[in-house]
């Protein structure tokens, strides 16, 4: 028996770089595999190389997409065991006074209130199982803080803090809650 022999995952942001290897590894563990990304291109080329997994179209800074996401998610699974919040944005890098509040709010909306969308529909899920893990993905600028990178780093600061406050509360519940927090990852953000 493989280690996550039928568990239930969600992958948000999985259609390439960290999502994705994280998807592929889940997989190879036995756990069922669904994914969103916002790029429809790169999520249909993904869901066919990989024709065990199922996916939809998510931008997880719509709480209205989130919610058609996890309607279609718990129709075909019936339940979850594990969310991975992986969806996020670089945002631009800018000295602080020249960054368009616009850009700011798409940041803090796909970083930070992405994660809060997802989790607020997975916890009732997680909840009615005896495994549940809730993996946040947060950044080394999320310790650090870079120069230049402020929308990306703040959010990923509050993503810590997301997930050590949804720790304190739902540990108890019996639901772990972690953050990890990558450097340089190659992949497109890096790349294009």
């Amino acid at each position: 028996m493989k280690i996550l022999e039928e568990q239930r995952v969600l992958i948000t942001g999985a259609g390439s770089g960290i999502g994705k290897v994280m998807a592929e590894y889940f997989e190879k563990s036995g756990a069922q595999i669904w994914i969103c990304d916002a790029d429809e291109k790169i999520l249909a080329q993904c869901l066919q190389e990989h024709p065990a997994w199922h996916g939809a179209h998510c931008d997880v800074s719509d709480e209205d997409s989130v919610n058609r996401l996890f309607e279609k998610m718990t129709q075909s699974f019936g339940g979850l065991e594990i969310l991975v919040n992986n969806a996020g944005i670089a945002g631009p890098t800018a000295p602080v006074e020249e960054i368009d509040p616009e850009e700011w709010r798409r940041s803090v909306g796909v970083n930070l209130n992405g994660a809060f969308y997802c989790t607020h529909l997975a916890v009732p899920l997680l909840k009615s199982t005896d495994q549940a893990s809730i993996i946040n993905i947060s950044s080394v600028a999320g310790r650090l803080g870079f120069a230049l990178r402020l929308p990306y780093a703040s959010t990923k600061w509050a993503i810590i803090g997301f997930t050590e406050s949804l720790a304190k509360e739902l540990g108890p519940s019996g639901i772990r809650v972690n953050a990890l927090l990558p450097g340089i990852v190659e992949g497109p953000r890096i790349e294009g």
